[in-house]
């Protein structure tokens, strides 16, 4: 294995040429500047590493700052959830700050703008600006109110602030060309009336700046270095440098915005008004539902945060958008998973075996390995009985000489236990089998040290000992939508390829050891996949979600073979 250092992404590349070409070390910042309107998904995930791992590499501060410039959208909530996905994905913030700290300074700053002659307030509706701000391919006009004068432009901004408008009768505009081949730049909107309680200054403001406006000012104000955003904003970045220059001091640091692709997964949307849909409409339980792609949905079905540092770290940063397949994620979260969580038995579907030569009542206990990966893991013991459930799956009454598991005349090992010989079995009245009686070599037991106990066979086969056993409600999850990119199609709603069948709810029977299990503590069930207790789980009935299967399938466990 190549002992090289890794490659240098092209935002690490940037950085660099900034310090050969004297920019200093100790000036560095960075940021993560999530807007308070929904809870974060995988795509913020690989802005965090990303923003985070920059702090880490260069020893630099990373704010988390909050863009909270709409308060119709953003609550507390919302704030609340990201500084807990944050944290839970291992990284600590410098400082936490707030756009709407800065309202005052943005405030005067606009005032300064409008006294330049550079803003003025615009009367006009929607549709009319609209309409006089051109296309792609024509160029905008002056609007009627673009040659107002200062004085009147900072009487009717002020007023505006002072709540003596409705919504939509004024908005304030930056003046810059109109002509521009960037529509961002055909006079933008600065500020707008709105009278909507904030979830940090309440009602203290009647009119809130607009996003494109407050963000590059802000990266300004905490002296960010480079402003990391996703492709999308890269029209943005003549706006935020025209910005900047209305206000920029050259004795401090000017903020670089650079650009890096979005990481799209197949088979789920990252819009967070699509998310939202979600919610509202009863698609799914919440914003943390497992099949949520939110980080809060994929912590509750059992994704460990190493495994989406990982994947982070695998897909990179990029100029181009790019769909990953969501196997690979779950590639990490399996290679991560099969190091810490415990190895278990439980059974899904269950099928009763009787050994009729093992002493009925009597109870034994075995030694059971937690995790061979693990050396520190240790061992626990489970109990083994007359009367066991193995998955139906596992037994056939005939079955071709591919067939390893068990069925009648052949022998197969129990996990930790026996080896047992299928005899015969027992069906209802419309011929499905409900029992396999069985007999065990009673000196094959694993670990025992006898030549039986090592004696080869090809099945092994896991189970739990029905009188034992713990009834659990297992949660199976499917892909959310049938498509891989459901919302990419002109002619179809993304909803129209929601799965239906992306949750099953079943009963599942599991050995005692799991008895106590607490929320978010993660398993593997052995042959069956990794599944993780739920927040709804009690005392009283345990619930366990799965959180991936043992290999790059998300088929259904079997019913019939």
């Amino acid at each position: 294995m190549s002992d090289s250092p890794k490659a240098l992404n092209f935002i690490e590349h940037i950085i660099e040429e900034d310090l050969k070409n004297g920019f200093s070390k100790n000036a560095l910042r960075f940021r993560f500047p999530p807007e308070p309107n929904g809870y974060l998904h995988i795509g913020h995930a690989s802005s965090i590493c990303l923003n985070f791992g920059l702090g880490e590499k260069y020893n630099a501060p990373v704010n988390l700052r909050f863009d909270d410039t709409n308060p119709a959208k953003e609550e507390q909530e919302y704030v609340d959830a990201i500084k807990r996905d944050v944290h839970w994905l291992g990284y600590n913030w410098d400082t936490e700050r707030y756009s709407s700290d800065y309202f005052q300074q943005l405030f005067d700053w606009a005032v300064d703008l409008i006294k330049a002659n550079k803003a003025y307030v615009d009367s006009q509706s929607s549709e009319e600006m609209a309409i006089q701000k051109g296309t792609p391919t024509e160029p905008g006009i002056n609007g009627p109110y673009r040659n107002r004068t200062v004085d009147e432009n900072l009487e009717l901004f002020q007023a505006m602030k002072d709540g003596k408008f409705q919504e939509g009768e004024h908005v304030l505009r930056a003046k810059i060309d109109m002509a521009s081949t960037n529509m961002l730049m055909r006079d933008p909107i600065i500020y707008r009336v709105l009278h909507s309680a904030h979830h940090r200054t309440n009602t203290d403001w009647c009119i809130y700046p607009m996003y494109d406006w407050t963000h590059g000012e802000s990266d300004y104000i905490e002296q960010v270095s480079h402003s990391l955003c996703t492709l999308e904003f890269l029209p943005h970045r003549e706006l935020y440098n025209w910005f900047l220059d209305q206000i920029i001091d050259k004795n401090k640091v000017r903020p670089k915005q650079r650009e890096f692709a979005r990481r799209n997964l197949s088979h789920t949307v990252v819009s967070k008004r699509k998310l939202l849909k979600l919610v509202e409409e009863g698609v799914v339980n919440g914003w943390d539902d497992p099949r949520m792609p939110t980080i809060s949905g994929l912590r509750r079905r059992g994704y460990t945060p190493e495994s989406i540092r990982n994947f982070a770290d695998t897909i990179g940063i990029a100029k181009r958008d790019n769909l990953i397949d969501v196997s690979l994620l779950e590639f990490h979260v399996r290679e991560h998973l099969n190091k810490v969580a415990p190895r278990v038995m439980a059974v899904l579907d269950p099928l009763k075996i009787v050994i009729i030569n093992y002493p009925e009542g009597e109870v034994e206990w075995l030694s059971a390995e937690n995790n061979p990966e693990d050396n520190l893991a240790g061992y626990r013991e489970v109990p083994f009985s007359r009367e066991l459930f193995i998955e139906k799956a596992d037994f056939r009454e005939v079955a071709n000489k591919k067939f390893f598991r068990l069925k009648l005349g052949k022998e197969v090992r129990l996990k930790n236990g026996y080896i047992i010989k299928a005899e015969s079995c027992t069906k209802d009245e419309h011929g499905n089998v409900i029992e396999v009686q069985c007999t065990y070599d009673k000196k094959s037991k694993s670990g025992s040290g006898t030549a039986e106990s090592l004696r080869k066979v090809k099945g092994t086969l896991h189970w739990v000992s029905t009188k034992h056993a713990i009834e659990a409600e297992v949660r199976l999850y499917d892909r959310l939508f049938t498509d891989e990119s459901p919302d990419t199609h002109k002619d179809k709603d993304f909803m129209d390829f929601v799965n239906p069948e992306s949750l099953e709810s079943i009963t599942g029977y599991l050995e005692p050891s799991l008895k106590d299990a607490k929320p978010l503590h993660r398993v593997q069930f052995q042959r069956l996949g990794y599944f993780c207790v739920d927040k709804e789980s009690t005392n009283e009935k345990l619930v366990f979600n799965r959180t991936v299967g043992l290999r790059d399938s998300w088929a259904k466990i079997e019913q019939k073979k």
